[in-house]
């Protein structure tokens, strides 16, 4: 794939992501996602997307909780 900001090339590689569903916050670990090489951008396939989904809206495991802050800068 050629990454849209800066035309490089992209490799999968499994990624971090953070996933809102609900009105809640997730970090999901071991996501595949295509990584440009050059600039870093990442692109998540549909099902990719639609998997985390269906993943979350289900009975999971938590492996851990964190807390966040939330500011405004407005």
């Amino acid at each position: 794939m050629t990454c849209e900001l800066c035309t490089g090339d992209t490799a999968i590689k499994k990624v971090k992501r953070q996933h809102w569903l609900n009105g809640k916050l997730y970090i999901v670990e071991e996501v595949d996602a295509e990584v440009c090489q050059e600039c870093g951008e990442r692109y998540f396939h549909a099902t990719t997307l639609d998997a985390i989904d269906r993943f979350l809206s289900s009975d999971h495991a938590v492996k851990t909780n964190l807390n966040v802050e939330v500011v405004s800068l407005g």
